[in-house]
Order: C-alpha cells, then sequence, then structure tokens
C-alpha cells in the first residue's frame, strides 16, 4: 500500500492536538469546585467505575474517525496485481478538407460541421490509438501531431473551420503532410482517412505522388468523397447579403478510388450525415488489429474502506453517548 498524496498525513496533527485539549479538560475537570455536606448520603456513592470508563468511549470513537477522514485525504492504493494490457498499436491522421465548399449544406447544418461532429465520435471510440488531424484548402498544415490526449484531440478538431488557410483543394499537398506525420512511426498500423468535397486543383504535390509516398512507407489512406448526387446548397455572398443557391457537386471519385487503391484502402462516398457516420463506423472495425504489450500495475483505491470505518466510528459516537444519557 502506498499514499497518493502522503503530506495530507501531517494532518494527524490535528488527532494528537485534540487528544492533549481532551486531556487537559479532563485534568482540570478532576479539582474540587464545590464541597457538599456529608450528610447527603445518595452522593456518596459518586459514580460508578463503569461509567467512569465507558464515558470516554465517544471521544475515542471521534478521535478513530478524524485519523481515518486525514488517511482517505491522503488517498491509499495498492498496486500487487499486475495485468497484461491489450492495446490497437494503430495510428491514425484525419486530413479533412476545409476548401469553402465544405460549407455546402447538403448536410446537417453543413458538411464541415457535420464532419467535424462524426470524427469526433470517431476518435472517441478509439482510446487505444494514436490520432493527429491534418487540414487543407490551397495548402496544408497540421492541426493536431500524433497524441493519445483525446481532450486535446477533440478540442482541436473543434477549432478546424473554413477561412484558416488560402481557399483552394490541394489533395496532394494534404495527404503528403498527413504522410509525413506518420511515416517514421513504429505502430503495427498507420492509417490516413483524408475526407475532401471537390476537385484537386492547387498545391505543389500531384495527388499521385503523395500516394505513391504513402504506399512506399506502408500507409493507408481511405478516402471519402463528401457530397450529395447532382446539386447541393452552397451560401453565396450577393449584393444584397448572403443568399443559399444550388450548385453542382463535383468530386473527382476516380483520383480517390485511385489513391485507395494504390495504398491499399478503400474509397467511400457519403451523401448525408447517416452514411458519413457509417463509413467512419465501418473503418472502425476493419482497423482493429489487436497487440499485447508489457504488464502494468492494476492500482486499487483503497479510501472507501477507511472512510467506511469513519463513519462506523461516528455513529457509534452518536449510540454510546444515547446509552450514557440513561445510565444512572
Amino acid at each position: 500500500m502506498f499514499f497518493e498524496n502522503p503530506k495530507l498525513l501531517w494532518l494527524l496533527v490535528l488527532p494528537l492536538l485534540m487528544v492533549a485539549h481532551y486531556l487537559y479538560l479532563e485534568l482540570c475537570g478532576r479539582r474540587p469546585h464545590l464541597r457538599v455536606s456529608s450528610s447527603v448520603q445518595w452522593l456518596q456513592g459518586g459514580v460508578s467505575p463503569l461509567v467512569s470508563i465507558v464515558r470516554h468511549i465517544p471521544f475515542a470513537l471521534r478521535f478513530a474517525a478524524l485519523c481515518l477522514i486525514v488517511i482517505c485525504l491522503a488517498r491509499p492504493r495498492s498496486s500487487n496485481e499486475m495485468e497484461r494490457v491489450d492495446t490497437e498499436g494503430i495510428d491514425i491522421v484525419l486530413a479533412m478538407d476545409v476548401s469553402t465548399s465544405m460549407l455546402a449544406r447538403d448536410f446537417t447544418p453543413d458538411r464541415i460541421n457535420a464532419a467535424k461532429d462524426i470524427a469526433i465520435e470517431f476518435i472517441s471510440q478509439r482510446p487505444s490509438d494514436r490520432m493527429g488531424i491534418v487540414v487543407f484548402a490551397g495548402e496544408s498544415f497540421t492541426q493536431c501531431p500524433l497524441t493519445t490526449d483525446r481532450a486535446t484531440l477533440i478540442n482541436l478538431m473543434k477549432e478546424v473551420q473554413t477561412g484558416l488557410i488560402e481557399d483552394g483543394t490541394a489533395i496532394g499537398n494534404g495527404l503528403a503532410t498527413a504522410t509525413a506525420r506518420i511515416c517514421d512511426s513504429d505502430a503495427k498500423s498507420r492509417v490516413v482517412i483524408l475526407l475532401t468535397d471537390g476537385v484537386n486543383n492547387s498545391g505543389e504535390i500531384a495527388p499521385q505522388t503523395a500516394a505513391e509516398i504513402a504506399k512506399t512507407y506502408g500507409v493507408r489512406v481511405y478516402t471519402i468523397g463528401v457530397g450529395a448526387n447532382g446539386v447541393a446548397p452552397y451560401p453565396v455572398m450577393t449584393p444584397w447579403g448572403m443568399d443559399v443557391q444550388n450548385m453542382k457537386v463535383e468530386i473527382d471519385e476516380a483520383l480517390l478510388k485511385e489513391i485507395a487503391d494504390m495504398t491499399g484502402g478503400r474509397y467511400f462516398r457519403a451523401t448525408d450525415n447517416t452514411k458519413l457516420a457509417e463509413i467512419y463506423s465501418e473503418i472502425n472495425q476493419m482497423e482493429t488489429a489487436r497487440t499485447t504489450v508489457d504488464s502494468f500495475p492494476v492500482y486499487k483505491e483503497l479510501f472507501p474502506r477507511y472512510a467506511l470505518l469513519a463513519l462506523v466510528c461516528l455513529i457509534l459516537e452518536i449510540v454510546v453517548k444515547l446509552l450514557l444519557r440513561r445510565l444512572p
């Protein structure tokens, strides 16, 4: 057994001070304060020896309860047991298109917010994996490097939005940046999930070249084309303010399929929120390569038993006090 907060054990000084104060009061209480006539016969018997002993029990119980509470605050734990832990052994980078076309409203409320919400759910379902985020439009950058810190990852995903970088669709740059973030990983499996809603029209790296680089490093790429079939409502700024107009959906599906085939991944087409959620769920089921790692200690919290004992002492103190009131 060990204590998580051992410095708090100094609080045990308080029960000792309480004992000193109690003994001081007891010694002062033994001095006679009032002389009475010996003719008062019923007082001659004094207090019975049993009562004189029992009356100290409530204080002893209170002292024990306070000590136990201090021990609880110090958080006692044990680590006698050992456990072998299974982990996924997978590194995943989410490469997300943040061009202005992701503001289209064929998803609820729009493509980029739907993609963010479903990606956050995907992140939450894989606590054992290292994950990162890359965003791209006319250029690309790393929003979050590989990490197991789910809170940070989710918060950074929430901050993803359009307008962060130059507009356009540089699929090659996005994939190359994602590959660079994961290529040196020693994970059993390395995966990039690339989500876009357009056609490659900018960037210094051709998508096929980026796919070749990913293939060289053993990175599997799942590509997702986002957009309804036919047309989709886009917010457009007009001289009279913001307006929503239907515009043709253009996704280079042939290119996305080629990237997926080259790297051993798969291409998916998402036409609404439900379909996108199903795609992430399918990827989640496919990427389940498990591996067993070294043993880790299993920590057990011991403070509940001490808290229970402290409660029992306090209850017994009340019961003994009530019984003492009834003794002659």
